[in-house]
């Protein structure tokens, strides 16, 4: 019963704020997502972002499947401003050690953005936004980040953000980059706990000139 509450939750965790809001996933944000996704691919060295509608549908479809079992929370990205859909993030492997309601323990990752969202801002607000609302609202132990550890571009991101580094796992999981189908990566994790958040949101609020 618990879960199926959760369920009806995430299909209404709406999250706003000034430079963006991240909509509950939807199945007719496919096309939104290929012509966000089909800007600039450039920046999607280690991570698999869909291209074509049908990929899009078809990641979608496997998203809101995690959701109705409640293992992820996803979210589509969209410029406040403009009203267009820019990405994609959510939250997931979501862990229940209480029974609560609510997991006790999230990562946010997932994360995606057309080209001409990144550097503006967006992620930044994002990211504000899913803490708040995994912190204060969710009242979680922890937060976690992962990257790929060869990624050090989205590493530099997450350890601006304050996460804190706890090392590298290696054969994490599979390979997201193209043409290392088979191979398995060694993901680096990162970690924010509850006491860690004021600074961290602190340091967001800040680096959004608030």
């Amino acid at each position: 019963m618990q879960r199926a509450a959760f369920v009806e939750h995430a299909t209404s965790c709406r999250l706003e704020g000034d430079l963006v809001v991240l909509r509950p996933l939807r199945a007719e944000d496919a096309e939104g997502w290929s012509r966000a996704a089909s800007e600039d691919r450039s920046a999607y060295g280690y991570t698999k972002v869909p291209g074509t509608p049908d990929e899009a549908s078809r990641a979608i479809r496997a998203l809101l499947e995690e959701r109705d079992r409640a293992e992820a929370v996803p979210y589509t990205t969209v410029a406040r401003a403009t009203g267009q859909v820019v990405g994609a993030t959510r939250f997931l492997t979501l862990r229940w050690w209480l029974e609560g309601l609510y997991p006790d323990v999230v990562e946010i990752g997932g994360t995606w953005l057309a080209a001409s969202a990144q550097r503006t801002g967006v992620n930044t607000e994002a990211k504000l936004l899913m803490l708040r609302h995994a912190f204060e609202r969710w009242e979680v132990a922890r937060v976690d980040l992962k990257t790929d550890a060869r990624n050090e571009r989205s590493r530099r991101a997450i350890e601006r953000l304050g996460a804190s580094f706890e090392g590298v796992l290696r054969g994490w999981q599979p390979s997201l980059v193209a043409g290392e189908e088979g191979r398995w990566r060694d993901s680096a994790i990162y970690s924010i706990l509850p006491s860690e958040w004021p600074a961290v949101r602190d340091r967001l609020e800040v680096a959004l000139g608030r």
